[in-house]
């Protein structure tokens, strides 16, 4: 078995004294481990660092095996993100994410290009946030989980939506909204392609998905949300709604 192509790395781990299990994130073969010998090496340690862009070459005997990578840089972002802590905050929640929710070896072409997307801009602060949010949607979307944002789940308009149930994950308008506002969720208008998204949209953003990913992904199989996905919510308040 032998494919090739060009991915982001998600995560590195020790393989032996010399050699490392890589986790790549693909755009035809979505995310995909393997073995990289010598990737502990002098020359590989910087390549193999989360967020690089790396042209990667797999083989193997069958198909269920891990496998081998044989890797090229072709875009090195990481040591750029790791200088600021909430660029980190994101990069790691992503890598956390992905790794964490996402079927090995299964295409996701929507997320791969909003993956791109985001990595272009992590080192903007005035941009990636808003990404950051439409990231997560995609990861419901992709999942089988996303939500409802075309009409209003009680009344079928099209306008004037703020709200989400988190029960249909399907969106409520205000007026329908008003016997049960207090057990909805907000609805940010930048999701539905209104408007610049404020520091609030960003918070009620990430309280929206958080919701969903908590709910609906990670809790049905008796799991937490990662870690490094916390660490972000609270980089991003101190970032965006500072004391």
């Amino acid at each position: 078995m032998k494919w090739q192509g060009d991915g982001y790395v998600l995560s590195v781990r020790p393989h032996g004294e010399t050699s490392a299990i890589l986790n790549v994130f693909t755009r035809e073969h979505g995310r995909h481990a393997g073995l990289v010998r010598g990737g502990r090496s002098r020359r590989l340690r910087p390549v193999l660092q989360a967020g690089n862009k790396v042209h990667v070459e797999w083989n193997a005997r069958l198909s269920e095996h891990l496998g081998m990578f044989s890797v090229e840089p072709l875009d090195s972002r990481a040591g750029l993100l790791m200088q600021d802590r909430h660029s980190l905050a994101g990069l790691n929640a992503m890598t956390g994410l992905c790794i964490a929710a996402l079927p090995e070896r299964q295409s996701y072409k929507p997320l791969y290009e909003i993956v791109t997307h985001l990595l272009a801009y992590l080192d903007n602060a005035e941009i990636w946030p808003a990404i950051y949010v439409r990231f997560e949607m995609t990861l419901l979307n992709v999942l089988g989980y996303g939500l409802d944002l075309e009409s209003c789940a009680a009344t079928g308009v099209t306008e004037d939506l703020h709200y989400i149930s988190p029960r249909s994950g399907r969106a409520v308008s205000e007026a329908a909204a008003a016997p049960w506002r207090d057990k909805l969720l907000p609805l940010p208008a930048f999701l539905r392609g209104e408007g610049a998204p404020s520091s609030k949209d960003i918070r009620n953003g990430l309280e929206l998905t958080g919701y969903f990913l908590k709910s609906r992904v990670f809790h049905a199989h008796n799991r937490d949300v990662p870690e490094a996905r916390r660490t972000l919510v609270k980089q991003l308040e101190k970032m965006l709604m500072p004391s």
